[in-house]
């Protein structure tokens, strides 16, 4: 069989593709990762093959546009608005569609690598390709090729959530004909290349799932779905001798992800305000952060460890508590190990939901950025050391994540899935969307 793994080029959004990838390697199947230049370098260092398709995306030139534009005139939609009890009208979800997902962001990323990855796939023939929920010109070239296709969530499945509600609040208006820019932006680009519009091309014909049930998204998504066991990988490194001695007290990783860094100028919390306040508590604070932002610190506490970079997956099994961002793979990763996190989200996109599903389980506790900060962080970490049941809540998201099946299990069901075609999606997944 052959499968392509189709994404934009986002590191953070890639890598958690790469378990899946490698089993499906390892199970005797022909892989390739599909994606823009950028990412090539990040591709190879995990031994998979790589096809650059398309040039690069300007996310970032965007945001930085965005960023500069006065609050009066930025577009704005806010994405957990579809899982509030008031649902968002019909005009809401057009707008966030047609003023600010597609065309900041969606077609953006999308949009520069459509036509090679149709050619791509018409030459190699995949039999399934499985894309990072929003590469949807991976959808329209797997249907241009007749291959069987899926989404590969990184995160909680809001898109499928949004289109749910849209979808719904349009058929309680039967007389009218309601502009839907999501269908017309897809249905050109599919066109282009013999494709017919469906929802499939929206939502796939599954979805793969890494978040436990515990941890799902609080609305429907209208989407069968495989649930795959999170394995943390965080790309090629060493492990630090440093890291192979017990701490000889208490140990708190702080990881800020690296998407705010990247992609956004920087973090929206005072770092060096944070590790002050930690600095009466009897711990060892490992704080991993990019050379260029230590050197914005000045003097750190004595109980501070600065780490430009440590293996996320290596140091989470040592720690005690963890203070993150909130970011999906930074929690995941913490949470295969049982260890409890105050989460400080940056209110991007889906963190502060993450970091409230997470306290709503009693695995942490969440901060938030608009109050006084360093003061918040303290007194959570040390309640997260301090009260066991944070650690038991922990824990027992740990076994509910050990339940899940793994990458080499999902393996064979993704052959399964390949082998029917496009009906079989919802015949091999184990759950279906709320």
């Amino acid at each position: 069989m052959r499968i392509v793994f189709a994404t934009f080029s986002e590191k953070t959004h890639f890598i958690g593709m790469t378990p899946l990838a490698w089993a499906l390697r390892a199970a005797g199947h022909e892989v390739c990762v599909a994606s823009q230049p950028e990412l090539a370098p990040t591709v190879a260092a995990t031994g998979l093959p790589f096809v650059s398709v398309g040039s690069d995306h300007l996310l970032p030139q965007v945001i930085a546009w965005v960023r500069r534009m006065a609050e009066d005139t930025r577009p704005d939609f806010d994405m957990m608005r579809v899982t509030e009890p008031e649902r968002p009208s019909l005009e809401v979800l057009g707008s966030g569609y047609r003023d600010v997902l597609i065309p900041l962001w969606w077609k953006v990323v999308s949009d520069p690598m459509l036509e090679d990855l149709v050619s791509f796939c018409r030459s190699w023939r995949p039999d399934l390709v499985i894309w990072e929920p929003i590469t949807f010109s991976a959808a329209i070239a797997a249907e241009a090729c007749g291959a069987a296709h899926a989404r590969f969530l990184w995160s909680l499945d809001l898109f499928a959530a949004m289109r749910e509600q849209y979808l719904q609040r349009a058929a309680e208006r039967p007389e009218a004909t309601p502009d839907d820019p999501m269908r017309a932006w897809l249905e050109d680009r599919a066109a282009r290349h013999g494709v017919e519009f469906s929802e499939t091309l929206i939502r796939g014909q599954f979805t793969l799932d890494h978040l436990p049930a515990s941890l799902g998204v609080p609305a429907e998504t209208g989407t069968p779905r495989l649930p795959l066991r999170y394995v943390p990988y965080n790309g090629r490194a060493v492990v630090p001798d440093w890291l192979r001695t017990p701490p000889e007290r208490p140990r708190v990783a702080l990881s800020l992800g690296t998407t705010a860094t990247q992609r956004l100028g920087g973090y929206t919390v005072d770092v060096t305000a944070l590790l002050e306040g930690l600095s009466d508590l009897d711990v060892e604070v490992v704080a991993t952060l990019p050379v260029h932002e230590q050197a914005k610190l000045g003097t750190v506490p004595g109980n501070v460890r600065l780490v430009d970079y440590v293996p996320l997956h290596a140091l989470a099994p040592t720690c005690d508590a963890m203070i993150t961002h909130g970011g999906s793979g930074t929690v995941m990763s913490g949470l295969v190990y049982g260890v409890p996190q105050v989460t400080v989200a940056h209110h991007m996109y889906d963190e502060p939901l993450v970091a409230s599903l997470l306290a709503a389980q009693g695995a942490g506790v969440a901060v938030d950025p608009a109050g006084p900060v360093p003061e918040d962080v303290r007194a959570g970490t040390a309640l997260l050391l301090e009260e066991g049941r944070y650690a038991e809540s922990a824990r027992r998201l740990r076994e509910e994540i050990a339940a899940m099946p793994s990458p080499a299990d999902v393996a064979g069901r993704l052959a399964a899935c390949a082998g029917e075609g496009a009906d079989a999606g919802p015949q091999v997944v184990l759950t279906s969307g709320t």
